[in-house]
């Protein structure tokens, strides 16, 4: 096993190899988005990385991050679906206890119920659950009016890059004060995000009062892709899926369905992007957002939990 502080180019080519080929055979990302953008763009100061080889293959990948000097450090793993129940996964835990010791934090992202098994086993105790949520699109109903309760001095009209960049990090940076992903983005982790190529301003969503941005819903489409399970597997395709991806309401204006309108606008934008199904991640305790979401037809799809090491 490698504990290595940056990743030569051919090492992270193979990490992002092995991310998108667990990624199609679980049909759920086993990395989250903002380590994978790390990988893609360049990562912290604070990143370090566990990689477990065989011959010229990644079987196995550890992102160790620890910049947050108030929560502790975390990691991410992702073990090959071929070798798994090897050990691999142990041997990248043990590694990161071994570097960081108690107060670690570990994500399990998707059902996975050999994980959680494994990860409790070394200790670790559940702090943190993320639902994922899903609905179908053939039967959105139509963007309603926005009447007198939600405001008609209320327009929702798409981003303009570069134009509300900084209007918009403000709104995100003040509702997301306290998140741990989310919270005190700069405007180069926005543009990273604007870069990408799933990014299409028109899916991206805002709600403005007197020229002041409000709200803000945008959309992520995950393309359509064809795969094979095993080597002697029929191959067979996944359908594109829309994504609600970040949803924002200033406080001041909570309680006007400000957030309905926009989840509503988003979804419809999804549905006329040919698009049949539609999904989101929202924070377990998040009882408002959960109340909207179940309103307008998501149902649980799948989760991702949070550890800690328990001292």
């Amino acid at each position: 096993m490698l504990h290595l502080p940056k990743l030569t180019n051919t090492q992270q080519e193979a990490v992002l190899k092995l991310i998108a080929g667990t990624t199609a055979f679980d049909n759920t990302p086993p990395i989250a988005e903002h380590i994978l953008l790390h990988l893609r763009h360049g990562g912290d100061k604070a990143d370090s990385h566990l990689l477990v080889e065989q011959g010229n293959q990644v079987i196995g990948y550890a992102h160790l991050d620890q910049t947050d000097l108030v929560a502790g450090p975390s990691v991410e793993l992702v073990v090959d679906p071929k070798f798994r129940g090897a050990g691999v996964g142990r041997q990248l835990i043990s590694k990161a206890i071994e570097i960081y010791g108690n107060g670690l934090r570990l994500w399990v992202h998707g059902d996975q119920p050999a994980a959680n098994s494994l990860v409790t086993s070394f200790g670790f105790e559940k702090i943190r659950t993320v639902l994922q949520m899903s609905r179908a699109l053939t039967d959105i109903q139509q963007l309603p009016k926005l009447d007198k309760e939600v405001g008609e001095d209320i327009v929702i009209r798409s981003f303009l890059p570069g134009i509300d960049s900084d209007s918009w990090l403000l709104l995100n940076n003040k509702v997301f004060k306290e998140h741990p992903e989310q919270g005190n983005w700069q405007l180069v982790d926005l543009n990273i995000r604007l870069g990408e190529e799933w990014f299409d301003e028109q899916g991206f969503f805002l709600a403005e009062v007197n020229k002041k941005i409000i709200g803000s819903t945008w959309t992520k489409i995950h393309g359509s892709h064809t795969h094979q399970h095993e080597a002697d597997e029929e191959s067979h395709a996944h359908p594109a899926i829309g994504e609600i991806y970040i949803t924002a309401v200033d406080h001041e204006y909570a309680g006007r369905g400000i957030g309905k309108v926009l989840t509503i606008t988003a979804l419809n934008y999804l549905k006329y992007q040919g698009l049949s199904d539609a999904m989101l991640y929202v924070d377990f305790d998040n009882k408002a957002a959960l109340n909207l979401y179940q309103s307008l037809g998501f149902t649980l799809s799948g989760m991702d939990i949070l550890y800690r090491l328990k001292a």
